[in-house]
């Protein structure tokens, strides 16, 4: 199966996004992508008036369309989800096969909440309700696991999702650039160790508002932990193949997997 980690730039200017997104599906595709992933918030990022709406909405409609029309299976990043009260929505995933329909719905987990004087405030869960359920999805054979940015630092997540069988993990993001130095090339190497997994990671890269800039370096990552692709620090594609015999053959030679006590 080939594999493309999609590197988006999004802002306020929500059909730019949309468009823009659309863009880089093309060029997945034209790659020969079968599974194509787009960053966290594809929808806008920053202060807006837009309001969230359903699963079966704007959004969800444009990349059904998307998957369906370039035969190829789309996970559309996430969006802003209508939410449980006026004052929360949800950080949602949706992930299309290749005839457009909905295969799965993530709701992420873990909210991001920091506050680190002179740097950076933000408060998720200010305006995100969480998500509660662990969601894996089979994807032309292999199982996909999901997830989305912040989730990435609780690796109890994962090895939930590695328990449910999943072979591939799915990280869209839209990293901060201050953090994203630092942790995030790190973080995504040791889910891919810890579990034997690949890792599929696309983030948001460059500045949104308010004065906030992403820091990109999508990536996709084998369970041996090696870096197969990433986007330099611009809008783009990263494209790679995953081997199944590769990651069986791991898991044979390094049976950690198969050693757990806990």
């Amino acid at each position: 199966m080939r594999v493309a980690v999609c590197q988006l730039n999004a802002r306020e200017d929500r059909a730019a996004n949309l468009a823009q997104a659309r863009q880089l599906l093309v060029r997945a595709a034209d790659q020969g992508a079968d599974f194509a992933v787009l960053p966290e918030y594809t929808d806008y990022l920053g202060p807006s008036a837009h309001r969230p709406e359903p699963v079966d909405g704007e959004f969800g409609t444009f990349f059904a369309e998307a998957a369906r029309e370039l035969g190829m299976w789309v996970h559309a990043g996430s969006f802003h989800e209508r939410g449980p009260d006026d004052r929360h929505s949800y950080n949602t995933s949706l992930v299309f096969d290749r005839s457009g329909e909905i295969a799965a719905t993530y709701r992420k987990i873990h909210l991001y909440d920091v506050e680190i004087p002179g740097k950076v405030s933000y408060h998720e869960s200010a305006t995100v309700a969480p998500g509660s359920e662990v969601v894996t999805v089979k994807v032309e054979g292999a199982t996909i696991g999901l997830s989305i940015c912040y989730d990435l630092r609780f690796p109890e997540l994962y090895r939930k999702l590695t328990d449910a069988g999943a072979d591939i993990l799915v990280v869209p993001a839209a990293f901060m650039l201050h953090t994203g130095r630092d942790h995030w090339e790190v973080l995504l190497r040791a889910r891919a160790i810890e579990g034997q997994s690949y890792v599929l990671a696309a983030g948001q890269v460059g500045n949104h508002e308010p004065n906030r800039t992403c820091f990109g370096r999508s990536m996709i990552i084998n369970p041996w932990g090696t870096v197969l692709a990433q986007a330099p620090d611009t809008v783009t594609v990263a494209v790679a193949d995953i081997d199944r015999h590769s990651l069986e053959q791991i898991r044979a030679e390094l049976p950690s997997l198969a050693h757990r006590r806990l």
